[in-house]
């Protein structure tokens, strides 16, 4: 009887063949473009990464609102190359003249992000801290600020995403099995890791640096050492801010028209899935999450034949990996890190 039910069940239902499919031959064929592509996104998902994991690491405490911190340094971007005359064509300037364009809105990116992150720090943070307030206040505190900002930036530009900017035409850099790996892949990948890694040396070796660790390991008795905590706090939210304005310029190098009031909701998220992949709180786990991220969505995004499956791709897997290790890949605190 059952035999004979399941079957006409299966029939009954109707089964669109598009749905989903696993086309291997593209992914083999896709494979390096995909790897790229994926790295190339995936340092810009670690840049942010880094934001949350330092907040984390110091607070215990998960800052929603780091996306609008992002996408206040990409409108930093588009406003300093708009004031430029950057538009949909790159202009035909000179390397020197592009380098100094780029790094002018780089600077003006850094500030926009790192202001909005002590924004976001003394209005979200630091009068429920002196308030002793419980974590959930905080959680609570920190995404209405996100919505905040989003509608304020809905309400002075509107819900459309700004014009496209062109900032230089990538160049051919070299061959890998006949994928082409442009300039513009190039710069946004060794830049960000070299970033990265400064600020990896700056925590593990700075005193400012050893100041943060010790206010992550254990606030009251690093207070009693002459740590001065509330300083600490504020310089951990400004460095965040400088790497997500750093994250901005090259968000908008990647997609010069991703500039928009909720633009960086989605990529929030899958830079705090970055962060917890590689286990938050861990500066270097930040980096090697954000990688796993662009690659692994890349990847599901070219075997199921739909950018729609990208972001599914990535946090299913961050559910398994997480089921197996909780703690996430690399797993220690910042406050355990050693220099």
């Amino acid at each position: 009887m059952i035999s004979e039910v399941i079957p006409t069940l299966l029939h009954s239902v109707p089964v669109d063949d598009t749905w989903i499919t696993f086309d291997v031959n593209s992914f083999t064929q896709n494979f390096w473009s995909s790897t790229f592509d994926g790295l190339t996104f995936g340092a810009i998902y670690a840049l942010v990464a880094l934001g949350y994991t330092l907040v984390y690491g110091v607070l215990n405490l998960i800052n929603f609102a780091h996306s609008e911190v992002f996408i206040t340094g990409c409108y930093g971007v588009f406003f300093t190359l708009s004031a430029l005359n950057f538009g949909p064509s790159a202009p035909r300037l000179g390397f020197w003249a592009i380098v100094g364009n780029l790094v002018l809105a780089l600077i003006v990116a850094i500030i926009a992000s790192a202001l909005m992150a002590v924004i976001v720090e003394r209005v979200a943070y630091k009068p429920l801290r002196q308030r002793k307030a419980p974590r959930l206040a905080f959680l609570i505190t920190a995404i209405g600020v996100s919505f905040a900002i989003q509608y304020t930036i809905y309400w002075w530009r509107g819900p459309s995403p700004e014009a496209a900017l062109t900032m230089f035409r990538p160049l051919a850099i070299f061959d890998v099995f006949g994928t082409i790996v442009d300039s513009q892949q190039v710069v946004i990948v060794i830049a960000a890791i070299i970033l990265m890694i400064a600020t990896d040396q700056f925590i593990r070796r700075s005193r400012t640096g050893r100041g943060i660790r010790a206010v992550a390991q254990d606030p009251d008795t690093a207070t009693l050492m002459g740590v001065n905590k509330e300083k600490i706090i504020v310089t951990t939210f400004i460095i965040g801010g400088i790497l997500a304005g750093a994250a901005a310029l090259f968000y908008v190098m990647k997609i010069p028209s991703g500039v928009q009031y909720n633009g960086g909701f989605i990529l929030g998220v899958k830079a705090f899935a970055a962060a917890v992949l590689g286990g938050i709180g861990n500066v270097r786990g930040a980096l090697l999450g954000g990688l796993l991220i662009g690659l692994i969505g890349n990847y599901g995004q070219v075997l199921l034949g739909s950018s729609q499956w990208t972001d599914v791709v990535a946090f299913v897997v961050l559910v398994l990996v997480l089921i197996v290790r909780p703690e996430g890949v690399l797993g220690s605190s910042l406050g355990k890190s050693k220099a």
